[in-house]
């Protein structure tokens, strides 16, 4: 009887394992590695990393949670907030995932800096505030991102910030290499619009100088 009941308990341990191995849809699991750094800033760059992690069928929630709360890794707490205020492989939690948005950002964050103005602006998880918004844009737009650099004139046709940003905000993104054709166009549409409220001197110094 012994016996019977251990092949039992053996079988039915083996299956669970053989279930466990399987996805919803019945396709093997397939062992998936932790992102590297650069993997993971290319994935953000691209606007990517949620996706990424659903087709990856959640395997690394885990991995991903330690290396954000434990290690405090900058990519890894945007991940995880972007995850946590989604609800990607998570229980949605928006508070917690601006939370570590917000401490990707303090760490110096380029792509976390961004959306945390990006949310500001359009009151996505939060409240619309347009000061903190242009605040964060201006700086992720200093730091070279390009989706910062357009949204920040198009805050400034607004009304947004003040004309003294105009030089910079014309000369980083007139200077800015953009490889996507419609992002391109979008940002020479943008310089147009600011060049109308540009002092001739003004623009002609910002064409010139790159930094």
């Amino acid at each position: 009887m012994k016996v019977h009941a251990l092949i039992f308990i053996f079988l039915a341990t083996f299956l669970l394992v053989v279930d466990k191995s399987f996805a919803d849809d019945g396709e093997p699991l397939q062992a998936v590695q932790i992102y590297t750094q650069d993997e993971l800033l290319d994935l953000i760059k691209q606007n990517k990393h949620l996706e990424r992690v659903k087709l990856d069928r959640c395997q690394l929630t885990r991995d991903i949670e330690d290396r954000a709360v434990k290690l405090h890794l900058p990519a890894y707490e945007f991940l995880y907030g972007d995850m946590l205020a989604w609800g990607v492989c998570v229980d949605q939690n928006a508070e917690l995932g601006m939370f570590y948005i917000r401490e990707s950002a303090k760490q110096g964050l380029v792509a976390a800096i961004e959306q945390l103005g990006r949310y500001y602006h359009v009151g996505r998880f939060v409240q619309k505030d347009h000061e903190k918004a242009y605040t964060y844009i201006y700086r992720a737009a200093e730091l070279g991102n390009v989706q910062a650099q357009i949204r920040l004139i198009d805050m400034q046709l607004a009304g947004l910030g003040s004309p003294y940003d105009y030089e910079s905000a014309y000369r980083w993104l007139h200077h800015a290499v953009i490889a996507d054709q419609n992002q391109h166009n979008e940002a020479s549409k943008q310089l147009k619009k600011l060049e109308k409220l540009m002092h001739p001197k003004t623009l002609q110094a910002a064409k010139q100088s790159a930094y």
